[in-house]
């Protein structure tokens, strides 16, 4: 199958469409996948992340908008700000489907406008419009602003807040109003380029080669959600934040800047305690049968809001890691980052590690303005968010990210990060395989590159001894060629939990007019890998970049169920090299020429 893209230069205002050749298709799929190919054909080495030089690219999949469960993403591919490395983020909600309704599967964004504009896509007419009535103002102002002007109230829109404006390293893009494009700074490129918004509105059906086909197997992958535990309880139910008290009690929930991994007030923030308290209803993303988003309400003083959220990386970022167990706080920081624009994970880590600092004496009062930046202090996650995204005073040290602030007060072992990317809300002490995850990101520090909490922690597809570090490299990488897939589908990762390689490769054939088996859909996973850590190499990562921080490496953890513990990454990572057929984190000559990627020898 064929995919149209939109190629947008900003500097001159010019478009035009190109198509996607079937090779390189069903080489690297769409999405995640060939928004890295576009990178590395067209990106040169070390250009500057914030300059007119770099692509920010919007991509959808073969999978997005049709049937296939689930299927309402899309995926953002740019040179990252805030690592240096590749950029990328994936997103819910309605804007993905919408794109490809428009009558594209992705948009690429060049050069730099001379003042702020936004993209009007409509059934395959596309228009750059004036945005400088909405530059400055938050994404949810601007969503509604967008749709009054092109009078049109379906319209679907991905827009920056003040935080991408401002070129915050913990920058989204914001679509829906409350769904992130989170991780990277992928925000802060799309300020840089003075791109306020994307509009979209189509009625174009994607195409879909066995109609028959592809119904059959999604009732089979259907079922096989509906009779998930994980898919067809307990996320429906409570949500993303149903692992608070989970991974609490296994003793892995970081706690005050990865101090320790046991919050003892968790279950205040939990998702029993959301459902019970703050909770309105559970909303889904387009296509999904989960409906794992909560739509909240707090009406106490001073934190009252109506909004969604929080999710489990937003209540720990902005909880646990703070120390704060005020839910209240957190649903009103939650929403606020959604209205700037700011992705919570980087954020809230960043202000946990900014705590620490201060604990340590390394940050002065003088310099937080009358902030009391103690662990523990709601106030200072609702005070902070408005200060990062102007960056006013603190708030332009925090907009830094974690690695730069905590170089600038110098102590860069407080930073808790992979490759310059925060670690999200699992200490990896206690899940040794998670730990070779987050080391060996091709983004850095993420949960999503490889989500072995599912194998160590909740036992799915099969439970794994978390302490073991034997044959954690083979899961590791099948985990990431896996999910280098769903991104490039472009499909949510939950389905996981429930359906295989087999069941995505029977919908994706059904879609595509495809014969792949699971091998080759993995196969095609493990090129996508090895094309993104080509990339970064280039742009100066290898092993010594291929870990973690040195608390986890060095200090046991000091309390709980994984008391004693650290990551043994030097017992996995030698295997994991060897299994992946790379030397010193560098794909090998063999190795490529195996993928098909010989021309990046």
């Amino acid at each position: 199958m064929r995919l149209k893209l939109l190629r947008v230069d900003l500097s001159s205002g010019s478009m035009r469409d190109e198509m996607v050749d079937d090779e390189d298709v069903e080489k690297f799929i769409g999405g995640r996948g060939l928004g890295v190919k576009i990178l590395m054909d067209e990106l040169k080495p070390g250009v500057d992340p914030l300059g007119p030089e770099n692509k920010l690219i919007f991509m959808v999949g073969p999978a997005t908008g049709t049937a296939f469960p689930a299927s309402g993403r899309f995926h953002v591919i740019t040179k990252s700000p805030l690592t240096g490395g590749i950029g990328d983020s994936n997103c819910g909600g309605d804007f993905g489907p919408e794109l490809r309704f428009a009558g594209y599967e992705g948009i690429i964004f060049e050069g730099r406008a001379d003042e702020p504009v936004y993209l009007w896509l409509h059934n395959g007419e596309a228009e750059l419009r004036p945005a400088k009535r909405y530059w400055g103002k938050g994404t949810w102002d601007t969503e509604d602003g967008i749709r009054r002007e092109l009078k049109d109230p379906a319209v679907k829109i991905a827009s920056i807040g003040p935080a991408g404006e401002n070129l915050a390293m913990c920058a989204a893009i914001i679509n829906d109003k409350h769904r992130a494009a989170g991780r990277t700074g992928v925000g802060a490129v799309m300020g840089s380029k003075r791109l306020k918004a994307v509009a979209v509105r189509g009625t174009k059906k994607p195409p879909i080669a066995d109609e028959g086909k592809l119904k059959a197997a999604v009732e089979k992958a259907l079922k096989m959600i509906k009779d998930s535990p994980v898919t067809g309880q307990s996320l429906p139910k409570y949500g993303t934040a149903v692992l608070v008290n989970i991974i609490n009690e296994a003793g892995i929930y970081p706690t005050r800047n990865f101090q320790t991994g046991v919050f003892p007030t968790a279950d205040k923030t939990g998702g029993e305690t959301i459902e019970r308290t703050v909770l309105v209803r559970a909303k889904a993303c387009w296509g999904c049968p989960i409906a794992c988003g909560r739509v909240s309400k707090v009406t106490q003083p001073p934190y009252q809001v109506e909004g969604e959220g929080p999710e489990y990386e937003t209540t720990w970022a902005l909880g646990a890691q703070c120390g704060i167990d005020d839910l209240a706080a957190i649903v009103k920081a939650h929403n606020l980052c959604d209205e700037l624009g700011i992705d919570p994970i980087s954020f809230g880590s960043t202000v946990g590690c900014a705590m620490e600092l201060y604990e340590r004496g390394k940050i002065s009062k003088e310099r937080l303005g009358g902030l009391e930046l103690k662990f523990g202090n709601p106030q200072a996650i609702v005070e902070l968010a408005w200060r990062t995204a102007f960056r006013v005073g603190f708030g332009d040290d925090i907009a830094l990210g974690a690695r730069k602030l905590a170089e600038k007060y110098g102590m860069p072992e407080l930073a808790m990060h992979s490759k310059g990317l925060e670690l999200p809300a699992y200490d990896p002490r206690g899940v040794q395989g998670h730990g070779l995850g987050y080391a060996t990101s091709n983004r850095g520090g993420c949960h999503l590159r490889a989500y072995m909490i599912a194998p160590e922690i909740i036992g799915v597809p099969e439970r794994l001894d978390r302490f073991a570090t034997e044959g954690k490299a083979k899961w590791v990488k099948t985990f990431q060629d896996l999910f280098a897939v769903c991104d490039s589908a472009v499909v949510c990762k939950f389905l996981t939990f429930a359906i295989g390689a087999q069941e995505i490769a029977e919908m994706l054939n059904a879609i595509a007019g495809w014969n792949w088996t699971a091998d080759d859909l993995l196969g095609a996973g493990e090129r996508i890998y090895n094309l993104e850590r080509l990339f970064i190499n280039r742009e100066g990562f290898g092993r010594e970049h291929d870990t973690l921080p040195q608390r986890l490496l060095k200090e046991p953890m000091p309390e709980g169920p994984s008391k004693g513990h650290v990551v043994r990454l030097d017992a996995m990572l030698d295997e994991y090299y060897k299994l992946r057929g790379w030397k010193d984190g560098r794909p090998t000559p063999e190795k490529l020429k195996e993928l098909g990627l010989s021309e990046y020898t």
